[in-house]
C-alpha cells in the first residue's frame, strides 16, 4: 500500500505551486485551491510529491505513510462507554 498526499485546507492559501510540480495528482479548483486526485500516490511520483511538500510556502501539504493511510480508511468504532439512545418524537 502506498503513501497518500494530503492538503490541510485550513492552512492552504491557494498559491498553486503544488499543482505546477505535480499535475498528475493535483488539480486546482476554480479558486486556485488544490484537489488531490486518487488516494494513493504512485511510487514513481514520490520524489515530485516530496518536492511539492517542501516548496509549499504555508506548509499545507504532507505525505502520509502507508500505516497511517490504512488506519484512516478503517471505520472507527464507538468508545465502549458510549451509548446511543433514540429519542421518541412526540
Amino acid at each position: 500500500m502506498g503513501t497518500s498526499l494530503q492538503v490541510d485546507r485550513v492552512r492552504c492559501e491557494g498559491f498553486g505551486m503544488c499543482a505546477e510540480l505535480l499535475p498528475e495528482v493535483i488539480e486546482l479548483d476554480d479558486w486556485g485551491y488544490p484537489i488531490v486526485r486518487g488516494g494513493l500516490l504512485p511510487e514513481d511520483l514520490r520524489d515530485l510529491a516530496e518536492r511539492a511538500v517542501e516548496v509549499c510556502p504555508v506548509l499545507a501539504l504532507r505525505l502520509v505513510p502507508p500505516e497511517r493511510v490504512r488506519s484512516a480508511l478503517q471505520p472507527r468504532s464507538l468508545a465502549p462507554h458510549t451509548v446511543l439512545r433514540s429519542h421518541g418524537g412526540g
